[in-house]
């Protein structure tokens, strides 16, 4: 029996199968991987996904397990240790976003806020279900434009709309599975 996935699912990978079909489009609350995801999807920019996801095992390792704590506090040591580490993407601006990123996420936890009461706020905490015609999705749309203004206003950086939208996914906030996905929500 075969299984329906959207048809991006890269079916000779199977990391980026595992991602599909328990990751992508599932609404996520933990702290850490939001963290996580918010700086893969910035380090994504220009490249594939698939590429990002190959990494993402040497990402943890390079960034301490994505604690923003210890990321804030990254030395230009580390930066250039950072920056020769040939199982990351080794951009100076993407490194530096990760690391403005910890500082700008303590930021919002100074506030009493988190990552997940801050993204979940703005739909009202349950997921927005797409059904696009033939799977043509959208690279941005007005509430991505949104909250990537309201994340560069609080100093996180690499979150432009078309960024955030993809996180939006990424995280579960938007269920953009193609229609006849097995994980779309209206699946039967």
């Amino acid at each position: 029996m075969t299984t329906n996935r959207c048809s991006w699912a890269n079916p000779v990978n199977p990391r980026y199968l595992d991602y599909h079909d328990h990751e992508w489009g599932v609404p996520c609350h933990d702290e850490n991987r939001l963290f996580e995801m918010l700086n893969l999807e910035g380090a994504q920019a220009g490249l594939s996904w698939e590429t990002i996801l190959n990494k993402r095992d040497t990402y943890r390792a390079a960034f301490d397990g994505w604690d923003p704590e210890r990321i804030a506090r990254y030395d230009e040591a580390k930066v250039a240790e950072l920056l020769a580490d040939p199982g990351i993407v080794r951009n100076r601006l993407k490194v530096a976003a990760a690391i403005g990123n910890a500082r700008a996420y303590l930021l919002l936890r100074a506030e009493g806020l988190t990552l997940d009461s801050f993204l979940w706020d703005y739909v009202d905490g349950k997921p927005i279900v797409m059904d696009w015609p033939d799977g043509q999705r959208p690279t941005k749309t007005a509430l991505s434009d949104r909250i990537s203004k309201d994340l560069s206003k609080r100093g996180f950086k690499f979150v432009g709309s078309t960024i955030v939208y993809a996180y939006m996914q990424g995280i579960g906030m938007v269920d953009d599975h193609d229609p006849q996905c097995f994980r779309h929500a209206g699946a039967a």
